[in-house]
């Protein structure tokens, strides 16, 4: 079998802590680098489809996750004064009968689960560290890291995000990161709905999602007309203009916020980028995975979801292959097509959106594309 001795992930965030999981149960000896010495991740709530939870379940933390998560079946698609328009049922997800069709949990809460299963899994973290040079043969990889060390790998995983450092050195000319032309806005509120709730104002969505029992997070996706890095100090003053136009929960969410009622403190920005990078995803031992290959905006609350898948469809590649090249190449053939649903899908939504196109093909777009997802990976 195509099995490498010991591998490198380049990036602890959700897909590469989920990859050195499951090459550890290959017997792989793994080290992780990630650049931020705190190992920690910033962000509100995350949606952790069916889908997603059928890739965690693989990997081992879904009943740790679900028992920190709110879930939700369906999802309320409602006018901007808060009238329901269409309630979307949400498909089970094949092969996972047993568990929710759909759920949300605190992304600091998320990490800390995979954190310790990637600990406990025995890869050797190392925190504050990246890569300075890779070279490699036929044989190898040379990594030389920044303090100044040496490793030689049998594989190398580039799991470092949507402005990937592993992608921009292997693949100079892959396509860059593409504003969408939306900003992302969070934060956590107390719990106010049942399940999932988007609101479609006239160039704006906001949505509500259950987090935990008491908690939600509410996301809002502006219309902007180039990229901009908006001051932290004027989130909390900006958020609630955006939400002016709406009412039902979302107007008592914005008055909660202008009255200091609620924790403008907890407010996210960040402008939005997408990025499908054409095959291969590989350059001899050495690997793209998740964002740092497919990255998407959050219309579909997937894209943490196809990094797990990433990281699961690896493994079972490596156990079926009798070298290493070809494992990589059937991984980026069986993952290509459902990552290029997810990234387009999300970018046409997001278009949709910001032009105030038709709401029935906003809301078959979002079915489709949530009934693929259901389907085995």
């Amino acid at each position: 079998m195509g099995l490498p001795d010991k591998a490198l992930i380049i990036g602890g965030g959700i897909g590469g802590m989920c990859a050195a999981i499951e090459l550890r149960k290959l017997g792989i000896a793994v080290d992780l680098v990630e650049l931020n010495p705190a190992w920690s991740v910033y962000g509100a709530g995350i949606t952790v489809s069916g889908p997603t939870l059928r890739a965690l379940r693989s990997v081992g933390v879904v009943d740790e996750v679900l028992a920190h998560a709110g879930t939700w079946d369906r999802i309320h698609v409602c006018a901007a004064d808060g009238r329901t328009l269409a309630e979307v049922p949400i498909p089970p997800t094949v092969g996972a009968d047993e568990l929710p069709r759909s759920s949300g949990i605190l992304r600091p809460v998320l990490a800390e689960i995979l954190a310790r299963a990637t600990l406990a899994s025995g890869t050797q973290v190392h925190t504050g560290l990246t890569f300075e040079t890779i070279t490699q043969d036929a044989d190898s990889v040379d990594v030389r890291f920044t303090d100044g060390r040496q490793g030689r790998y049998g594989l190398v995983i580039g799991a470092d995000g949507v402005h990937s450092q592993v992608r921009q050195r292997l693949f100079p000319h892959a396509p860059v990161p593409r504003f969408t032309g939306q900003g992302s806005w969070r934060t956590v509120v107390p719990r106010t709905v049942v399940h999932s709730t988007i609101y479609m104002g006239a160039t704006t969505k906001v949505g509500v999602n259950p987090v935990s029992d008491d908690e939600c997070y509410l996301f809002c996706l502006d219309q902007r007309p180039g990229i901009e890095f908006i001051p932290q100090e004027r989130w909390a003053e900006t958020l609630p203009g955006l939400l002016a136009e709406f009412g039902g929960v979302v107007g008592d969410i914005r008055n909660g916020l202008r009255s200091g009622r609620l924790d403008g403190s907890r407010i996210l920005y960040r402008p939005l980028a997408g990025l499908m990078m054409p095959a291969p995803w590989h350059l001899g031992r050495v690997l793209l995975l998740g964002d740092a290959c497919h990255a998407t905006t959050p219309h579909l609350a997937s894209g943490a979801g196809i990094a797990v898948e990433d990281a699961v469809v690896l493994a079972e590649e490596l156990q079926r292959h009798p070298t290493l090249d070809a494992a990589l190449a059937a991984h980026t053939a069986r993952r290509f097509e459902r990552a290029r649903l997810v990234v387009e899908s999300s970018l046409r939504l997001g278009e949709l959106e910001q032009t105030g196109g038709p709401k029935d093909e906003h809301e078959r777009v979002m079915r489709h594309a949530l009934g693929a997802l259901t389907a085995p990976i």
